[in-house]
């Protein structure tokens, strides 16, 4: 089955969402807001890893790890199509396990509707 997650493209898209609303947690840093233009029917969503937080290795699991949680998420509950949203990863994902993260990000995508 095709993923239905599409990520952000341009420069101005990332400096908007910055400028709406987030929600954190332990884990990551999670900017949301509507952006014009954009495909409905798809989920708008970019991942992003600082190099402070260790290698490629370690950055590409995290977005792994974050990409996985976002497809359940769609699967499991109605995430909000209409808006886009930027997750920044904090340092802390490395150490704990995927079953915590999930939880936590599930909380906080059912917070944002």
């Amino acid at each position: 089955m095709k993923s239905k997650i599409l990520a952000l493209s341009k420069n101005e898209e990332f400096k908007n969402l910055l400028k709406k609303e987030k929600i954190s947690n332990k884990y990551v840093t999670i900017f949301y807001g509507y952006l014009e233009n954009k495909n409905k029917k798809m989920l708008n969503i970019s991942f992003v890893t600082k190099k402070k937080i260790g290698n490629a290795v370690k950055r590409n699991k995290i977005k792994r790890r974050l990409r996985s949680i976002a497809n359940d998420a769609i699967k499991k509950i109605a995430i909000k199509f209409d808006y886009s949203y930027l997750v920044i990863a904090k340092p802390t994902m490395l150490n704990n396990e995927y079953t915590n993260i999930k939880e936590k990000l599930f909380q906080d995508f059912k917070r944002i509707q």
